[in-house]
């Protein structure tokens, strides 16, 4: 017996979060109907699960990748406006996999995907304190008292309080390039954390999502994760991968 939420990520679907969506937006059915509570407990043996009228099943291999999204390109895998996606550049997979969080349009860098629910999950969860590095160029001069008050916590659009460790690595014309390390990664809280002190980003780049880079890749390309990253992800957040 298992929650139909976990049920999908364990089938490569999506994220359990994501999952929740799905049922939400009536993309999901047990046994022909409608799940009648987003915590349905199923059972896989008996219980047959469609999402969007195809019968998933529990996905027979696992990836685990790391790209360098380019800028201008969507962190989904479709887009009703037409514009360029993630799913671009990963064709060449046999099995769909999903991104682990989200990167803006307009910024590049490190992103993982998996078919691997569970630990998508946990990577994403803001409980496991997952470490994210962002490398910003901001307009101004950006000064050591606000790196303090990043550090100290700024209010962000939907209430809570967003916090970074900054480090300002060099000054520009007019501009300035800083790094912001984060364990918790709110929708656009790089962004909301510098126009908190002043300052709007020029241009994003995340450089590190727990401890994995894009070293060697060109804007578009990726790779497999190795073995041994693979074991550190998932130590981090309290799985064992043999």
């Amino acid at each position: 017996m298992i929650r139909i939420s976990k049920f999908i990520a364990l089938c490569g679907v999506t994220s359990r979060r994501g999952a929740e969506a799905l049922i939400k937006d009536a993309s999901v059915t047990v046994n022909d109907e409608l799940p009648e509570k987003i915590g349905l407990i199923i059972d896989p043996e008996v219980d047959v699960v469609k999402v969007d009228g195809v019968v998933i099943k529990p996905v027979a291999i696992k990836l685990y990748i790391v790209l360098n999204k380019p800028r201008k390109v969507m962190t989904t895998l479709q887009d009703p406006f037409k514009r360029k996606t993630i799913a671009d550049y990963v064709k060449s997979m046999k099995y769909r996999v999903y991104p682990i969080g989200r990167l803006d349009y307009d910024t590049e860098g490190v992103l993982l995907l998996t078919n691997d629910g569970e630990l998508a999950f946990r990577l994403a969860h803001p409980r496991y304190g997952v470490r994210k590095i962002y490398e910003a160029l901001v307009k101004g001069e950006f000064k050591r008292e606000q790196s303090m008050q990043i550090s100290r916590g700024v209010k962000l659009e939907d209430g809570k309080i967003g916090r970074a460790k900054v480090d300002i690595l060099n000054f520009r014309r007019n501009s300035t390039l800083i790094r912001l390390t984060l364990t918790e990664g709110r929708k656009r809280e790089v962004k909301q954390l510098c126009s908190g002190v002043g300052h709007s980003v020029k241009s994003l780049k995340r450089v590190e999502f727990a401890g994995i880079t894009v070293k060697g890749l060109t804007p578009g390309s990726w790779r497999k994760l190795t073995a041994g990253e693979l074991t550190y992800l998932s130590q981090l957040v309290g799985l064992n991968k043999d």
